[in-house]
C-alpha cells in the first residue's frame, strides 16, 4: 500500500463507517495528521504521519522552536496531543496536566494537578512513568497511577468526571494510556507483581459509567470467552479455558494485566491489546498453561466478547508480558491483500496474524541472540502448532526454586518493551526500538499478600553476546518475510517510540537523550540532536499555522532508567535493571522537558 493510498483508506474508513456514529469528531481528527488527538496517532497504531514538509532532503536542517520544563523529574514516557492549536501535555507521577497555547510558543493556558495519595508510587513496578492522554468530544482523559480516570474540560480543565477503575491497596496502578472508540472510553489496569488480576474495562465517554469490564484470567462470564465462538489458531477455545489451565484458584492472583497499547479496526469493530505476565514470577508455583496471560485479545468494542485469542508465552518463565503494541495493516500475502495484525513481543519474536480471524502467518526471531525458544511450530497439523519450541536448557524450573538459571536471552525487559514501533505504508517496512539483553534468573517461593510485592525471582541483566556491550538496536523489519532488512546499533536500549512520516525520515530517541532522524529506506542517519535528558518518550510531529514541528518530552526514567531515575543502590534492585544501565548516569541526568523543533525560515 503506498502512502497515497492510505491516506485515502483512512478518509474512506472515517467516511463510510456506520459505526462512527457516536464518535465522529474523534475519527476525523485522526484522518488529519496536522494534529493528534490519541497516543497512537491513528486506531491501527502505526505512528505515521502523513505530514512531509520535512524530509530527507532538509531533516538535517531542523532547529530547536521552543521548550517547556515539566517540573517533574521521572521517566517520560508517551507524547504530547495538539488540538486546535492547544498542546496537552502530560508528566509523570503526579499525572500533571498542561494546556500550552501553541501560538504562544507554550504558554501555559490552564494547569490540572490530581491530588493522590504518595503511597501509590510504592506500587508502581518499574517507574513512576504515564504514557499519555487521550482526546474525544471535547474532552482531554487522564488515567492517574491511581487508577482514576478524569474526564477534563479541553477549553477550560474543569472536571466533567471522574471514576476509579481499581484498587491501589490491593496492588493495582495504571502506567498505561486509554483510547476512545465509538461512544466509550478503553483502560486497563497494572499490578501482575502484586497479584493483581488484570482486566481491560469500556467507560461510557459522556458519564464515566461502566459500560463492561474483562479479566485476563478466570471462569468465561467473567473473561467475556464464549467457549464454542472464541477461537484460538482457528478452534474454538472450550469451557473453562482458562480456569483449566490454572492449579487450584490461583488465578485470582493470576496477573495478566493490560498495561500496555490498544488498537481498533471500525471495519471490524475489533479492539485488540495483550495482556501480561502471570503472578507469581516463579513459575514452579503455577503449574499449567496459565491462560489467558501474555495473550493477544481481539474484542466486540460494543460488548467487550472476545472474538479470538493467541496466547503467545504459555506458563511464563521469563516475565515477558504480551502487552506491546498491536500494529494494524492491510498487505499482500501470498498473493492477496489480508488484513494483518503485527506484534513484536518481549519474548524477542514478532508475529504476524490475520486480524479477522486471529490465523497465525509468521512468526520469527527480531533479536538474533534469543535463545529459550528455538522458534514457533508453524505446522498446522502438529499438536503444538503456534506454541513455542522450548529450548529446555532455558527454562527457569527445571531444578526446582533457589537455583540460578544462567544466560537467557532475551532478559526480563524484553528484546522490546511497552516503547511503540511505527510502520510506513511508503516503504512497507516496520521500525521497531529494541534491546539486547539477556539475564539470570533465580526463582524463589512466595506468599501472596494483598497489597504486597508478589514476585518471586531475582534478576541480573547483562549485554547480549555479540554485541560488543551495547545493549540496544533500531531495526527495519519486514513482517511478510520476517526479517530484519537493517539495524542500527545503539549503545543502550531504545526506549523511546518511534515515528515514521512521509517525507521518508524515520525519528527516534536514545537513553543518553538524542533525538535521531534517519532514513526510511536505508536506515542512514540524518540528524542528531542532545535533548536535556535521556528519552522514553514517543516522538511526535503536528502542524500549526503551515509550519511542521517534531516534538519529543526527555526525562530519564522508565524500567531502563529507574536505576539513574530513583536514585538506587541496590545492585538488583529494579528488577535487575539497576546495574544493567548503570553507565548511564555518564551520559544524562534526571530532567523533565519538552523540546520542539521546525525547520528555520518556515512561515
Amino acid at each position: 500500500m503506498t502512502a497515497k493510498s492510505f491516506a485515502m483508506a483512512i478518509v474512506a474508513l472515517v467516511a463510510g463507517s456506520s459505526l462512527a456514529t457516536a464518535n465522529d469528531d474523534v475519527l476525523k481528527r485522526i484522518s488529519d495528521p496536522s494534529g493528534q488527538v490519541i497516543q497512537t496517532l491513528d486506531y491501527a497504531n502505526t505512528r505515521y504521519s502523513r505530514l512531509d514538509q520535512i524530509s530527507t532532503g532538509n531533516v538535517g536542517q531542523l532547529q530547536v522552536a521552543w521548550t517547556f520544563s515539566t517540573g517533574v523529574l521521572r521517566g517520560h514516557e508517551g507524547s504530547p496531543l495538539v488540538v486546535d492549536g492547544i498542546m496537552y501535555v502530560h508528566t509523570p507521577f503526579p499525572n500533571i496536566v498542561y494546556a500550552l497555547d501553541l501560538d504562544h510558543d507554550g504558554r501555559i493556558l490552564w494547569k490540572y494537578e490530581p491530588q493522590q495519595e504518595r503511597d501509590v508510587a510504592a506500587i508502581m513496578c518499574c517507574d513512576l512513568v504515564y504514557r499519555g492522554l487521550a482526546y474525544a468530544q471535547g474532552m482531554v482523559f487522564l488515567s492517574q497511577a491511581d487508577t482514576t480516570l478524569v474526564a477534563l474540560d479541553a477549553k477550560t480543565g474543569a472536571v466533567r468526571w471522574r471514576v476509579k477503575n481499581g484498587n491501589p491497596k490491593k496492588g493495582e496502578s495504571n502506567t498505561a494510556t486509554v483510547m476512545p472508540v465509538k461512544d466509550k472510553l478503553i483502560v486497563g489496569i497494572a499490578g501482575a507483581e502484586f497479584g493483581a488480576r488484570g482486566h481491560i474495562s469500556a467507560y461510557n465517554l459522556k458519564d464515566g459509567t461502566l459500560a463492561w469490564r474483562a479479566y485476563s484470567t478466570g471462569p468465561d462470564a467473567e473473561m467475556r470467552i464464549d467457549p464454542e465462538k472464541t477461537t484460538e489458531l482457528g478452534k474454538p477455545v472450550g469451557k473453562d479455558s482458562s480456569l483449566r489451565s490454572w492449579e487450584g484458584e490461583q488465578w485470582k492472583i493470576g496477573g495478566g494485566a493490560p498495561w500496555g497499547w490498544f488498537a481498533y479496526d471500525p471495519k471490524l469493530n475489533l479492539v485488540y491489546y495483550g495482556s501480561a505476565n502471570p503472578g507469581t514470577w516463579n513459575p514452579s508455583q503455577r503449574p499449567g498453561d496459565n491462560r489467558w496471560s501474555n495473550t493477544i485479545f481481539a474484542r466486540d468494542a460494543d460488548t467487550g466478547v472476545a472474538r479470538w485469542v493467541y496466547q503467545m508465552t504459555p506458563h511464563d518463565q521469563w516475565d515477558y508480558d504480551g502487552v506491546n503494541e498491536m500494529i494494524l495493516t492491510d498487505q499482500v500475502v501470498d498473493g492477496r491483500t489480508r488484513p494483518l495484525l503485527t506484534h513484536f513481543d518481549r519474548n524477542g519474536f514478532a508475529y504476524t496474524l490475520d486480524r479477522q480471524t486471529g490465523d497465525l502467518l509468521v512468526a520469527e526471531k527480531f533479536d538474533p541472540s534469543v535463545n529459550w525458544a528455538t522458534g514457533i511450530d508453524m505446522d498446522k497439523a502438529s499438536p503444538t502448532y503456534g506454541r513455542p519450541l522450548l529450548n529446555p536448557k532455558y527454562g527457569t524450573e527445571a531444578e526446582g526454586e533457589d537455583v540460578t538459571y544462567s544466560g537467557i536471552c532475551p532478559a526480563a525487559i524484553g528484546a522490546k518493551n511497552q516503547q511503540p514501533a511505527a510502520y510506513s505504508p511508503a516503504s512497507g517496512l516496520f521500525y521497531v526500538p529494541t534491546s539486547s539483553l539477556c539475564m539470570d534468573y533465580e526463582p524463589f517461593h512466595v506468599d501472596y499478600a494483598s497489597g504486597q510485592p508478589y514476585v518471586g525471582a531475582t534478576l541480573n541483566m547483562y549485554p547480549a553476546p555479540g554485541g560488543n556491550g551495547r545493549t540496544g538496536n533500531f531495526i527495519a523489519w519486514d513482517n511478510v518475510k520476517g526479517h530484519i532488512v537493517w539495524s542500527i546499533p545503539e549503545r543502550f536500549s531504545v526506549w523511546s517510540g518511534a515515528l515514521a512520516t512521509a517525507g521518508g525520515v524515520v525519528f527516534y530517541g536514545t537513553l543518553e537523550g538524542y533525538l535521531k532522524a534517519v532514513d526510511a529506506t536505508t536506515g542512514r542517519e540524518l540528524y542528531r540532536f542532545k535533548t536535556p535528558s535521556g528519552i522514553v518518550g514517543n516522538v511526535m510531529t503536528y502542524e500549526h499555522r503551515g509550519r511542521q514541528y517534531v516534538a519529543i518530552l526527555s526525562g530519564i526514567g522508565g524500567w531502563a532508567g529507574i536505576g539513574l531515575a530513583a536514585g538506587l543502590s541496590d545492585p538488583n534492585a529494579g528488577s535487575g535493571a539497576k546495574d544493567a544501565y548503570a553507565a548511564l548516569s555518564s551520559y544524562t541526568a534526571l530532567g523533565g522537558q519538552l523540546t520542539v523543533f521546525a525547520l528555520p525560515g518556515r512561515p
